[in-house]
């Protein structure tokens, strides 16, 4: 483990030293060099020292992350996009470099010896185009750690149904997941969060599963502020991945049982009607809609806790459902192929990643490569599936073109 980590740090060390000095060369004014080694010398000892945290375990995450650790890291992480950008400068230079030489030798061989030729000031203008560019996700990275993460925003989308029923035309949803409490760092930012779902007055709240990063106490300081979140016709939620706390070291199994009890309990003091594997039937003016809720179930390392079967138990099946299930690819493995109609499935966990583009007619993130299903509506004949991009952030501090989504759903009758 230690050899590794040496070579590691050895390699970084390595990478550092080359971009120090290939970039130093690009800048004519001494003010300027001076800045640069000043910037690249502080971008080293935030990247080496929460290196440092990581490995050694200095953090061991704490419940509730603080500003300065969230800057901590989410600098760092704004740094490493910056040299990778820097690298690819650096590598096309070199090339450059190679043509120049290769250059020479044949002006030499069938011009002049006298003849000379300089790449020099070219090479010098894109090293600096370069840098520029490496510069803009440097920048879109210190706003998404900034303003980013709290950068609400409210997605409202329409669907129309043949066999909802009369009752619940107009059926206003609001859907939210991912909140990570044990990442928030502002509570006020995170009030208004919550304000903007109040807002929307909506029949129903959904939320799907991720209340807190590991441990349930995290969600404490934020309990009755997402108390406070009403609705007629009920809030309920189910869990995701992180609510199970396997993604830290517990002293005991009994110890992350407990901690898994807790959090029931949170959601239940919060006014949270938690469906593990169950179904709760809502009835208005004489009919009835189903929420079904399923623990969590994804594809390895992921938990699959989820039971679809046993949460259909004893449900009418012509009634209008609507599932809540954390990992959308529970809809393509388990939902589509169930013999029972699920007409409406809502997800989360993929965040979108937190880092894309998403302009009119265009939406992309590294996320698309591992998810199929990863943000927004998705169809399948007359079954749909909205994954919500989260409510909350998780290891990177911040989101950059992927926001932060309050989703507002309406629900009509197709005549």
């Amino acid at each position: 483990m230690i050899r590794r980590i040496l070579i590691f740090v050895t390699i970084l060390l390595v990478l550092d030293i080359y971009l120090f000095s290939s970039f130093r060369n690009y800048f004519s004014s001494n003010t300027l060099k001076i800045g640069f080694k000043w910037f690249y010398g502080l971008s080293m000892l935030v990247s080496y020292s929460c290196f440092a945290i990581v490995v050694l375990k200095f953090d061991d995450r704490p419940t509730n992350a603080t500003v300065l650790m969230n800057l901590w890291f989410g600098y760092t992480f704004a740094f490493i996009v910056l040299k990778l950008g820097m690298l690819c400068t650096a590598l096309l230079d070199e090339i450059i470099r190679i043509v120049e030489y290769v250059g020479k030798i044949i002006w030499r061989i069938f011009l002049s010896s006298d003849t000379k030729v300089n790449f020099g000031e070219r090479r010098k203008f894109i090293g600096q185009v370069g840098l520029g560019l490496a510069s803009i996700p440097f920048l879109g990275m210190l706003y998404g750690i900034t303003k980013g993460k709290y950068n609400y925003k409210i997605k409202t989308v329409a669907l129309s149904f043949k066999n909802l029923p009369k009752a619940f035309d107009g059926l206003r949803i609001v859907h939210i997941s991912d909140v990570h409490s044990g990442s928030f760092d502002d509570f006020d930012e995170v009030a208004h969060g919550v304000n903007m779902i109040k807002e929307q007055q909506a029949d129903l709240i959904l939320f799907t599963g991720d209340l807190v990063n590991n441990e349930a106490e995290e969600i404490i300081p934020y309990k009755e502020l997402f108390g406070s979140m009403t609705a007629p016709l009920g809030v309920f939620s189910t869990l995701g991945n992180h609510d199970y706390g396997t993604h830290k070291r517990w002293n005991s199994n009994e110890e992350k049982r407990q901690n898994l009890l807790d959090l029931f309990i949170h959601q239940k003091e919060m006014g949270f009607d938690l469906l593990n594997n169950r179904t709760h039937t809502i009835e208005k003016d004489g009919q009835q809609i189903d929420i079904v809720g399923v623990e969590n179930w994804g594809k390895p390392p992921f938990p699959q806790k989820g039971d679809l079967t046993k949460a259909l138990e004893g449900t009418n099946p012509e009634n209008f459902k609507i599932l809540l299930s954390h990992d959308p690819t529970h809809w393509d493995e388990k939902v589509i192929p169930n013999l029972q109609n699920i007409d409406l499935t809502l997800s989360g966990h993929t965040h979108g990643m937190q880092f894309g583009v998403e302009i009119p007619g265009f939406k992309w993130s590294p996320s698309k490569y591992i998810y199929k299903r990863w943000a927004g509506l998705y169809k399948n004949k007359e079954q749909f599936l909205y994954v919500n991009r989260g409510f909350g952030f998780l290891g990177f501090p911040g989101r950059v073109g992927i926001w932060p989504e309050i989703t507002v759903i309406t629900l009509n009758k197709k005549d």
